[in-house]
Order: structure tokens, then sequence, then C-alpha cells
């Protein structure tokens, strides 16, 4: 979905998507920003619009085009109105969809030059399918999705089926709702919140139990509280991880800046379509360019 916003003069752009696992639809999303229609008129800017909303899809898509608005209004680029440094390009990770293991194999055979695979995993016979992906890309690094999907009876020996294929990130290996066993154990390598992320309110009960943090703009709520979350999740020492939903380069662009500061990266949504927008980003083996005004920012 995309939320457009328009003074007359210059138009500013965000896209999000709609998410299940948090209630999310494209009706319920439509109505979050339809029923925002007088506040934007009466011209409400963004710190207002993070008290107005909750974190969500919605507010993404709001909080993007009011960044990419003023980048437009003022000829200032998105990274100049954020403080940041002129945008570098990063290695964006890329998804081997979860199957059986041969052909889980053979996708990560056909992706075995880049230099960050991302795995994904949750179902009976994981080990398997590390192996084969390990074996099918020998030299790449490795990031395991586990999607929620592991229990307390297959944990340990999912984790060290990781370890043993060199695997440097592990991904949500528990439900949400389960994950204490993790502050109980000795973890043997590094593993990653993202159902149990959402925005900064929710970094408190992370620790002790993660190691890091997956930040996703349509989970935050949008650029503006994804940045303040990457510095608040520094500060509690978690190594940062910017996600996304799979999407065009619209909803990956404003993604860019807490990605400036991320240990890992995952932004390929686009490469996961048949067809991008016009003017998307530029993806160069495994670097992602930073977006050009035409497309945002």
């Amino acid at each position: 979905m995309v939320a457009e916003l328009s003074d007359g003069r210059a138009r500013g752009r965000g896209e999000c998507v709609p998410y299940a696992r948090y209630g999310e639809s494209v009706e319920s999303v439509t109505k979050a920003i339809e029923n925002m229609r007088p506040e934007l008129r009466r011209g409400i800017d963004r710190d207002t619009l993070q008290k107005a909303m909750r974190p969500g899809a919605a507010r993404n898509a709001l909080d993007c085009a009011l960044w990419d608005l003023e980048a437009k209004r003022s000829r200032r680029p998105v990274h100049d109105l954020a403080g940041l440094a002129t945008l570098r390009p990063v290695t964006t990770a890329y998804t081997i969809s979860l199957a059986e293991p041969a052909e889980m194999a053979r996708a990560a055979e056909r992706a075995a030059d880049r230099a960050l695979l991302k795995i994904k995993l949750g179902a009976d016979g994981d080990p398997a399918r590390i192996q084969a992906v390990r074996a099918a890309a020998p030299r790449a690094t490795l990031i395991v999705d586990a999607n929620e999907g592991w229990n307390e009876n297959n944990l340990a020996a999912n984790l060290d089926a990781c370890v043993q294929a060199g695997v440097a990130l592990v991904e949500q290996p528990l439900p949400q709702d389960r994950d204490d066993m993790l502050a109980h154990m000795t973890r043997p390598l590094p593993v990653c919140a993202d159902e149990s992320a959402h925005d900064r309110s929710s970094l408190a009960a992370l620790a002790g139990k993660y190691d890091a943090v997956s930040i996703k703009l349509d989970k935050a709520g949008g650029l503006t509280e994804a940045l303040a979350m990457a510095a608040d999740a520094e500060r509690r020492n978690f190594t940062i991880m910017v996600g996304c939903m799979v999407a065009t380069s619209l909803a990956m662009a404003p993604a860019m800046l807490p990605a400036q500061k991320a240990r890992f990266i995952d932004l390929d949504g686009p490469l996961l379509l048949s067809k991008d927008r016009v003017d998307g980003l530029r993806y160069a083996d495994s670097l992602v360019y930073p977006p050009s005004p035409a497309l945002w920012g």
C-alpha cells in the first residue's frame, strides 16, 4: 500500500505492507490512514504522528511520506534532515525460502556467489536443510530465520546444526510468547529478536534473551521510530539487524537510513518480486545502493 501526501507543490510517498501476524489487513490499514485525513490536512508533523497512531504499517506509510515530502519541499536529502552522513551502499542478504533440503540447496547454489544468504527455516528436519545449504554455498555468510518455528524440544539440536554450519545469526527461534528459555541457556551463537521486537518499548524485555534485534519499519511504525529504536538498541548493546517485508524499492528506501549502522541487513524485497518500481533501488551483486530523489527522499 502507498500513501501519498501533497501540498500542491511537492509530493511525498511512503509504502507499507499490512502484516497479518499482527492483525493487520489492507482494509484495516486503509481505514487507519483515512482516519488521519483531518490531521493531515491541518499539517500534522512526524512527532505528533507518533502520538496519534500506534506502531504498525499504517503509521509507517504516513511517516515515510512525511519524510519524503519534507525532503522534496526543502530540496535537502533525507539523510541530511536526519542528521546522518551521506548514505553508502550496504550488503544485503538474499533469501532462500523454506522447502525440502534438495530444493533449498539448488536455490543456494544459484545464489552461492552472494556474500550473505538468509535461510528460512522452522519445520521438522531443519538440520538437514542447514547442512544442504551450507554445502551448496560454502563461502557465503549464512543467517537463519526460524520464524518462531522451533520449540524447547528441538532448539538445542537446531542451534548445534547452525554452529556446525558456521551460521552467523539466528532470528526468532521460538514463538514470541515462549522465548523465556533463551535467558536461561548458553546461546552458542547470536540470537536475534524479530517478532519479539517491535519498537523501543519492546527492547527492555529482550535483555538477557537476545543478542540482536531486527528493526523493520512496518513493525516500528516508520522511519522516525526506526531511527530512535536503532539508537536505543545501540545503547543497550544489541547488535542491529534491519529487515523488510516483501515490497518494492519504495518501502526499502527509508530502511537504508537505519541500515547504515546495522551489522546485518536484509533488504532484498524487490529481488523477490517479478517487477519493481520505475526508479527503483540499484542492486549489484550483494550491494544495494541508496535511493535516487526520483524514488524517495
